[in-house]
């Protein structure tokens, strides 16, 4: 079954909206499935209506290298009871600010608007101007509803399809900030489709909730993991809303659900009475494996050198020290 819509958070000019575009792309190569037609949603709860009634796939925004995860889509798809990603598709982000064609561009003082994760991501030009941040729907929703007086912060093309004024380009605290997009489908169509890709190499991410808690839990659950010769590149928690002390903890996997080493990682979790779902598979991605820099990490933490240690009593005292605090 080959569908032609494509539901993305609008309007025109979001990161989505240019997700969807490369996303139509995505899915031909992989897939063969023809460029979908593009239509907006006005929010991430629409889009996943549209999808598990079998209107339409989606794309959804999932995560960023500067915020993480974006949260509330990574809870709607783990609820979804008829949703799962198959394919996965990054762009680059940057932000423009913006105010209304023939105003001021003075801006000290100002409201600025954006989604909740751009103004994250612009957080030293918001200071350096003392804005007073405004959440927005989306960012072009931001740029499009822009009143005078305001400043909107979004994609290059807001500027052209809305008819703004640029005041500044690039004001993103971070060069290099990339957000990575979930196409998700009835999870049928996922099936369909992943089963005649089979020859290439793909991720999946799955959700684990165990049903005892307690001291070990994860351990546990790693343990299988690496014993069935698993390769996990990511893993986060969530908590069971409502319920202290409950979590499920969501892992990204370098392996297909059909794999015999997956399926018997699945055998195993489920004969601990543990719950599993699989909320996504889609072709495995090439990702750098970069070594993290000293200049890279935070301040007030420690860091052991075996090869200073002995000649750097001071130092050795100090980490001591922050070790047992």
């Amino acid at each position: 079954m080959t569908h032609t819509k494509l539901t993305y958070l609008g309007p025109e000019g979001t990161f989505t909206h240019q997700a969807a575009i490369d996303a139509g792309r995505c899915l031909n190569e992989q897939y063969g499935i023809d460029v979908p037609e593009l239509v907006a949603a006005p929010d991430v709860p629409t889009i996943m209506q549209s999808v598990q009634s079998g209107e339409s796939w989606g794309v959804i925004a999932w995560e960023n290298n500067v915020e993480g995860y974006v949260m509330p889509n990574l809870d709607a798809l783990i609820d979804a009871h008829d949703a799962a990603g198959l394919a996965r598709v990054g762009i680059d982000v940057s932000f423009n600010a913006f105010v209304t064609r023939g105003t001021s561009h003075t801006i000290a003082g100002a409201n600025v608007s954006a989604h909740p994760h751009g103004l994250a991501q612009c957080k030293r030009f918001i200071a350096q101007h003392h804005l007073h941040p405004v959440p927005a729907a989306s960012n072009a929703a931001a740029c499009r509803d822009l009143e005078p007086g305001g400043v909107a912060l979004g994609p290059r093309i807001c500027g052209d399809l809305y008819g703004l004024d640029l005041v500044q380009q690039r004001v993103e605290d971070f060069d290099g900030a990339h957000t990575d997009f979930l196409v998700i489908a009835p999870r049928a169509d996922v099936m369909e489709h992943v089963a005649h890709a089979r020859e290439r190499e793909f991720e999946t991410i799955i959700t684990f909730i165990p049903l005892a808690t307690g001291p070990g839990v994860v351990a546990d659950l790693l343990d299988v993991v690496r014993d069935c010769g698993l390769n996990m590149t990511s893993l986060i928690s969530r908590p069971i809303k409502g319920h202290d002390g409950t979590y499920s903890f969501i892992v990204t996997l370098d392996a297909a659900p059909w794999e015999p080493r997956f399926r018997s990682m699945l055998v195993e979790v489920a004969e601990h009475g543990d719950w599993t779902k699989t909320i996504a598979v889609y072709p495995r991605r090439e990702r750098p494996n970069p070594p993290v820099d000293s200049w890279m990490l935070p301040e007030g933490g420690v860091r052991l050198d075996s090869t200073n240690m002995e000649s750097d009593w001071q130092a050795e005292r100090n980490a001591r020290r922050e070790l047992l605090w």
